[in-house]
């Protein structure tokens, strides 16, 4: 028994969750998404609730049970209050700048700055030179971009400089040892 898959999403006020077959599409204030279902997970929308279903106990699709409704309830998320990741640069002269909302450059100890262009839904924000917000309404597509960027130079294990998420810890390394 799937104790995700058989919660029901509760859907709150301003999202709307409309079930064709088995295309799931969810509209919000901030946006629309949709997908459509793993396997042969079947969903319905009753009195407000979203209720994945699956055909019979095999292992397949007790597995994509949880999945199908982990995956809507994100959806439901992101349009009714959105998903951010925060990165933090660290390092002498490493910085970022935002160049307007959809493009950032930052200075990273390359010979050129890097330039990252944000795909279709994704917003930059940053506050401080060393810090930057990723947004957007899919959690896939914001944590991806967020590794995307972290992909530019991560944080090394002697002095910690590089990209790194907002509260990750990074292992420190002792330095080569005088005599």
């Amino acid at each position: 028994m799937s104790r995700i898959g058989n919660a029901p999403i509760a859907i709150p006020d301003g999202v709307d969750v409309s079930v064709s077959g088995r295309d799931v599409t969810v509209k919000g204030s901030k946006g629309e998404l949709s997908m459509t279902l793993p396997g042969e997970i079947t969903a319905s929308v009753e009195d407000g609730t979203f209720t994945a279903v699956r055909p019979d106990d095999s292992g397949e699709n007790k597995a994509m049970h949880g999945l199908a409704r982990t995956l809507v309830a994100n959806m439901v998320t992101g349009v009714s209050e959105g998903f951010t990741k925060k990165l933090e640069i660290v390092g002498v002269g490493y910085r970022a700048a935002a160049k307007g909302s959809n493009a950032l450059e930052m200075q990273l100890g390359f010979s050129h700055p890097v330039h990252i262009q944000a795909p279709d839904g994704i917003e930059f924000e940053v506050p401080q030179q060393t810090e930057i917000i990723v947004k957007g309404i899919d959690k896939q597509l914001v944590g991806q971009v967020a590794a995307d960027i972290r992909k530019w130079r991560k944080p090394e294990p002697y002095k910690g400089k590089g990209i790194k998420y907002e509260g990750e810890r990074i292992i420190r390394k002792a330095g080569k040892a005088a005599k």
